[in-house]
This record gives C-alpha cells, sequence and structure tokens, in this order.
C-alpha cells in the first residue's frame, strides 16, 4: 500500500504528504521547532488573528510546490520523481533557519548570520544525518542544479514561497487586500529554454500578486504599530545584553543568555543544536521575568510589550530631524531621571522599506503566443511600470509617550 499521510489545513484544506522521507524529515525536532515561532512575529498586536506558525507557512509553500510541478509535468516539462521529492524538500527546508520571532531578532541574535545561510547550514546536517539523500535538495536551494525552473520556483519574486505567505498572511490577519489568485498564477507556469515563465494570459493576476505584495508590506508588514512592536523587541534584547555584558549575574543562565552574549562567536555551525533548541517561548519567558529587573529601561521595554502600551511612532517620507531626536531624548531623560546612552534604547528611529518589482532580480517574464518573452515591467499597458519597480522608503521615529 502508497504511503499517505493528510494534514489538515485552514488555507487549501487538506495537503498530502506521500512520499516517507517527506514524513521522515517533518518529523525531525529541528523541523517541528518551527510550531513554536510565529510567521509574522509581533504583527498579533496589531492583526490579533496572525499567530500562525513557520511550520504551517513552510507546509503550504510545500502544497504549493507540489501543485506547480504537477501543472508542469502536464505541459510536457521534464521532470524525475527525484527531482519532484528534491523541490518539495527544498521548500518545507527553506525557512528552517529562522530563529526566534523570525526577521524581527535576525540580526541580533544571530550576528551577521542571515536566515538563508542558517538554512543552508541546517540542510546539510540534515543531509548527513539522512545519509546524502538531500543532496539535490540543497543544490535546487542554492541555484546550482542545471534545471534553473526549480530554484526558480523555491526563491524568485514569483516563487511558491512568496504566494503561500501572501495568502496565508492575508487569511490570518483578515486584510482582504494581500488576496492573490495563487491558483490561476500556477496554472498559468510555464518553462521556456529552461526558465520558469507565465503564460500571456496571467499578467493580469501577476500584476494583482505584485499589487497585493505591495499593500500588505505598507498595511501589515511595515504597519507603524508593528515596527514600533518588533523594535522594542530588538531594544529589549540588547538591553538586556548590555546588561549581562556589565554583570552576568543579572540574567539567569539560559541558551538565550549565551547567543545574547555571543558566546558561540560567530561559530554558528559548530552550535546548529544550541540554536535549534531557541524558539519563542525562549524569548517571550525572558521578558516576562525581565518586566522586574531592577534595570529600569529593560523593565519597562518589557512591560509595553507585555501590556501592549507601545512606544509612540511617527511615519514620514523624509529622514528625521536630529534635532527632534535629541529633543525626545531630553524629556526622558528629565521624566526618568537616566542618563542619554539608557534613553537611546526608548527614542530611536529607523527606515522602513518595500519595493513592487525590481526588475533587476529574479525577473517575471510574461512568454506571448508568438514565442516572444517580456519583463513584466516591460509590457505594454503594464501597471508595474518603472515607477513601481522602485523603492519606497519611509523614515520613523520611536519614542515613550
Amino acid at each position: 500500500m502508497a504511503f499517505r499521510k493528510i494534514i489538515n489545513d485552514p488555507v487549501y484544506g487538506f495537503i498530502t504528504i506521500n512520499n516517507p522521507l517527506i514524513y521522515e524529515i517533518i518529523s525531525h525536532p529541528w523541523y517541528q521547532r518551527l510550531r513554536r515561532i510565529k510567521q509574522m512575529a509581533l504583527a498579533h498586536l496589531v492583526y490579533p488573528g496572525a499567530v500562525h506558525t513557520r511550520l504551517h507557512h513552510s507546509l503550504g509553500a510545500y502544497h504549493l510546490m507540489g501543485n506547480a510541478l504537477q501543472v508542469l509535468k502536464e505541459k510536457g516539462t521534464a521532470i524525475t520523481e527525484e527531482e519532484d521529492t528534491a523541490a518539495k524538500i527544498a521548500i518545507l527546508l527553506h525557512d528552517i533557519g529562522h530563529g526566534p520571532f523570525s526577521h524581527a531578532l535576525e540580526s541580533v541574535l544571530m550576528k551577521n548570520v542571515h536566515h538563508e545561510e542558517l538554512s543552508l547550514l541546517l540542510m546539510q546536517d540534515l543531509n548527513r544525518q539522512f545519509n546524502g539523500r538531500l543532496q539535490t535538495a540543497i543544490d535546487i536551494f542554492t541555484n546550482t542544479y542545471p534545471k534553473k525552473f526549480l530554484h526558480q520556483l523555491v526563491s524568485g519574486q514569483l516563487d511558491v514561497d512568496r504566494m503561500d505567505y501572501l495568502t496565508r498572511d492575508s487569511f490570518f490577519t483578515g486584510v482582504s487586500e494581500g488576496v492573490i489568485g495563487y491558483d490561476r498564477i500556477i496554472k498559468m507556469l510555464i518553462v521556456h529554454n529552461g526558465e520558469l515563465m507565465v503564460e500571456e494570459k496571467a499578467i493580469y493576476s501577476i500584476e494583482k500578486f505584485l499589487v497585493a505584495r505591495r499593500l500588505m508590506y505598507w498595511q501589515v508588514y511595515l504597519h507603524k504599530t508593528v515596527l514600533s512592536a518588533e523594535m522594542i523587541l530588538v531594544k529589549i534584547l540588547e538591553r538586556a545584553g548590555a546588561t549581562a555584558l556589565e554583570n552576568s549575574a543579572d540574567l539567569p543562565d539560559s541558551i538565550l543568555k549565551s547567543f545574547l552574549l555571543d558566546q558561540y562567536k560567530g561559530d554558528i555551525a559548530g552550535h546548529l543544536d544550541q540554536f535549534c533548541q531557541l524558539d519563542d517561548t525562549d524569548v517571550v519567558a525572558a521578558i516576562k521575568s525581565w518586566r522586574y529587573h531592577p534595570d529600569k529601561v529593560l523593565s519597562l521595554l518589557c512591560n509595553s510589550i507585555m501590556n501592549r502600551t507601545l512606544l509612540k511612532v511617527k511615519l514620514q517620507s523624509t529622514p528625521i530631524p536630529e534635532t527632534e531626536v535629541n529633543r525626545q531624548k531630553k524629556i526622558i531623560m528629565e521624566r526618568l531621571n537616566i542618563n542619554e546612552q539608557a534613553a537611546s534604547f526608548l527614542v530611536f528611529t529607523g527606515e522602513a522599506v518595500s519595493r513592487t518589482y525590481n526588475p533587476f532580480d529574479e525577473k517575471i517574464n510574461i512568454l506571448f503566443k508568438d514565442g516572444k518573452v517580456k519583463d513584466i515591467s516591460q509590457v505594454d499597458n503594464a501597471l508595474i511600470q518603472h515607477n513601481l519597480s522602485g523603492p519606497v522608503k519611509k523614515f520613523y521615529i520611536c519614542y515613550l509617550k
């Protein structure tokens, strides 16, 4: 009897696992850890339903990968059984390198190490554990496999990763502007000259996809309250790390403390198991205990997150004047009787940047009936012209109310 497991998914209905190796990978503790990492970090403080996890998302992307591969096979693209399985494994593990609260804490806990780099390190270690059976998946993930379109499905401007997170995040937040026609886009995928393209009939679906992504970034991912909450989270860990450096006994020993103090000195490859013991619960538990820490600033920031009494945030199209930053710092210093260095944890600036479509990155190519190929931004009367291709940057200041 053929191997078959079914997972009930709120977005797609049922997700089928029909390969024992894929089921073994899903059952691995490193993958199961994704259950304890929220997909959207602290967005639930604005959109209460946004509490889905990285595991939800990776399974959803796996499901869409299966659909896309099936469509390409039906259109005559040669894809072997091994390549089919490898592409599914590559997308299943594409986010396994995310740490607690996903992107929000990436630069704090894993200094100078991007989550994709961590994903690759974990995949390579898993490959050793599974006796080399993940090698083709790694080649697809790193874009060294001859069939480039398989990598484009995993990582590109029209990959199944983006299709799932837009669909899933809009579903759980209730933000209808993020809804895309993923089913139609997948049905219109085609391989031409070894590269992934979209049939001419799907131009409007692609434009809707790109506009939906733009709206989701400014309405959800870069919502000013979400920015405030995630920056507070960063400041909490920076302040905790600074406090521990001054007096290590101030913080109880834990794996989180080891990462805060950078005790692994960048040797993350030699400490993958320790990294995989970290998840959202470690950070939340620490924040709950630090609410009563004698350090006034750390305590205030932790209470701010736990009680949702967040810092005030102002967003604008021009850089924040230094005079305004200094003015806010002076107010806080006098009010709390703290020095300027401490006040910098309660008054700070930042930038939020988003780009609808990057014509210089992995392009979204449209295949016309006459065999011509055009980039989506070059299509006549296209909504995504060069004015929508440039990055949009906004500047913000966060300060204590």
